[in-house]
């Protein structure tokens, strides 16, 4: 499968983050359209739902269209996999998500014949108790197979970008860590010099002595 551009990932990995420390989100990421010849190739097709409209009955078709040629379907998922005779059969595998938000596929092996566009339908029957109304989306992947993997000057400046913001991050959290050390030492050391003070006065004089008190 074609690696994601580190940017992209990075991108994808605070998200992911933030997601597992507030609630979980549904991001509508663009499918990768390049892919190398001889790898396995994720067709990436999100469609997200509403909390309010999860319960629904999803159908999904892929379909796949040759330069000058015309759609032909290749799989579908109503219930269960579906599998088209097609130059796809035996190379096609599902990875899809239980809650039907992601109906991606993956193509193993990729060929350069498998340059082309790719159509993802979905139609959603939300089960409501008045109404089922539906709900139809598609995305287009426009995919082109190439021999080798070129490299890629823009990822190269990602990733130095990702790494040098990682430092920067790093350097920031041991800073405020410090600081709020050192803040937290002051205020024990302040308590216990008033505490000392306090302990070194005549016991006679204590009740017309207040120990201040840091704010």
């Amino acid at each position: 499968m074609a690696a994601l551009p580190p940017l992209l990932w990075a991108s994808s990995l605070v998200l992911a983050v933030w997601a597992g420390f507030c609630s979980a989100v549904c991001v509508e990421v663009p499918s990768e359209t390049e892919a190398v010849q001889g790898t396995d190739m994720k067709l990436l097709c999100i469609s997200c739902m509403k909390r309010e409209e999860v319960t629904a009955s999803t159908v999904v078709e892929w379909f796949y269209r040759p330069e000058g040629g015309k759609d032909e379907p290749i799989y579908e998922y109503r219930k269960t996999n579906h599998e088209f005779p097609s130059r796809f059969s035996g190379r096609i595998q599902w990875n899809g998500s239980k809650d039907m938000q992601d109906v991606s596929i993956t193509v193993v092996n990729v060929t350069l014949n498998d340059s082309g566009i790719y159509t993802c339908n979905i139609t959603r029957e939300f089960e409501f108790e008045i109404h089922r109304p539906l709900f139809t989306s598609s995305r287009l992947i426009h995919l082109t197979v190439v021999e080798e993997a070129g490299e890629d000057f823009t990822s190269v400046i990602s990733e130095i970008m990702m790494y040098i913001l990682l430092v920067f991050l790093t350097l920031w959290l041991l800073i405020e860590m410090v600081y709020c050390y050192r803040k937290v030492s002051k205020a024990e050391e302040a308590a216990q010099e008033n505490a000392t003070d306090y302990l070194a006065i005549p016991s006679e004089n204590k009740e017309n002595c207040a120990v201040p008190v840091e704010e």
